[in-house]
């Protein structure tokens, strides 16, 4: 009896010894992407813990092997052999060292291996808790990862509810089989803009950030990179990086300018971004409900810049005062409610577009009345310009005339 009981002893006892288990974290990785590396950490986390409600909490001396060759998990418990026992989870005396090991001295360390099944109910329950954890938190870390690479780009999602009582609009995400929810709030919904449930539409993601329950993704369909990356999608030229996005200034819902130059010479980066008769700004208005876009021709002579950018107004002169942020410019005086735009609109969009402070004046009075204040500069923000709202230089009528999206050449131009 007492050879056996050394035998027992001796003999390896380890947990899971077959290959199903194995297979089973293979499986795992392939269809969730959890690393079998990972979920064989958390497996002997959950041991250590299952051993922890069995031995008042003991831990600093456990440890657990796996080995995938031999589809094995052990776990060992390690002791120091020593005269006099006072800790029995962490010493053991010298008789009972030479039963795992024949010709143990003092001070030897031995690792006993641990039979894990016979841990209670109670304590298999705990250890499974914890490998549904890990589980979860590599989902969500999944998640993280994958929408954190979507940062500052376009993804179409689908509706999944509309909150009847705060407006917002509870959107399913998807990217790289990976799933998410996301809320798309009212003050980031475009005015007039209709959704339905199982309906589909394009979010520009603003952030992702790590929330208690997973990934929480902050979207917009009001946000200026929105357009950006619309433009990207139907401009190749854009794409490729022929023609450059210099700057962006939006009223989501009414009007855009959008300020481009080209890379080469050859290439006229208006007639690229509008496309064949229109057709690829075309897609753009009709992705944004409606919205205008104006398609301006960025330049390095800031007079020159602010005189395109109150299209479709004709600028007869342009000046650039001497504190280098402001510009006056001097419009015909059948021009000067088209140049500020209805309440505002068209002169406070240009000066977001150029960054400059703008003093519209007519052609009769440019002379014998002194310049009104400047418009308030735009501040910059993520890369785009945002200003203040256009203080009321004239009186104009709310019926202040506005153009359709600049029109497209005949031909394309393409990039030699």
């Amino acid at each position: 009896m007492a050879r056996k009981k050394k035998a027992e002893k001796e003999a390896p006892k380890s947990i899971w010894e077959n290959k199903e288990f194995f297979l089973a974290l293979d499986q795992l990785e392939q269809e969730k992407g959890i690393p079998v590396d990972y979920m064989l950490d958390r497996v002997g986390q959950a041991l250590i813990t299952a051993y922890k409600r069995e031995n008042d909490g003991m831990t600093d001396n456990i440890y657990v092997i796996p080995n995938r060759e031999e589809s094995t998990i052990r776990m060992f418990v390690r002791k120091t052999v020593v005269d006099d026992v006072y800790e029995p989870y962490e010493e053991l005396s010298v008789e009972e060292a030479r039963e795992y090991k024949p010709g143990a001295m003092l001070g030897d360390i031995i690792d006993i291996d641990v039979p894990t099944r016979y841990f209670s109910r109670i304590a298999a329950q705990t250890a499974k808790q914890v490998i549904i954890q890990g589980i979860r938190e590599a989902e969500r870390g999944m998640v993280l990862s994958e929408f954190e690479s979507k940062e500052h780009e376009i993804l179409t999602a689908q509706v999944s509810r509309i909150d009847p009582r705060s407006g917002s609009i509870i959107l399913e995400m998807v990217s790289q089989g990976e799933k998410t929810e996301a809320v798309l709030t009212p003050g980031e919904q475009v005015a007039g803009e209709h959704y339905e449930e199982g309906g589909h539409v394009k979010v520009y993601v603003i952030e992702v950030r790590k929330g208690t329950r997973g990934a929480q993704v902050m979207i917009s369909r009001t946000h200026p990179g929105l357009v950006k990356r619309l433009f990207e999608l139907e401009v190749p030229e854009i794409h490729d990086g022929v023609v450059e996005v210099k700057s962006i200034a939006r009223e989501a819902g009414n009007r855009t300018k959008i300020a481009v130059a080209a890379n080469d010479e050859n290439v006229d980066p208006i007639g690229a971004c509008v496309g064949t008769r229109g057709a690829r700004v075309g897609n753009i208005v009709e992705e944004l409900g409606g919205e205008k876009i104006d398609i301006i021709k960025w330049s390095e002579d800031t007079a020159a810049f602010v005189s395109a950018a109150l299209a479709p107004a004709d600028v007869i002169s342009a000046t650039l005062q001497p504190d280098g942020k402001s510009c006056r410019v001097i419009v015909p005086d059948d021009q000067l409610s088209l140049a500020i735009g209805k309440e505002g609109q068209n002169a406070r969009l240009a000066a977001k577009l150029t960054g400059c402070k703008i003093d519209i004046a007519p052609a009769s009075q440019a002379e014998r009345e002194p310049a009104p204040e400047p418009l308030a500069a735009p501040a910059e923000e993520e890369g785009f310009e945002n200003a203040d709202p256009l203080p009321a230089a004239h009186d104009l009528s709310d019926t202040a005339p506005v153009l359709d999206p600049v029109s497209a050449p005949d031909t394309e131009p393409t990039a030699e």
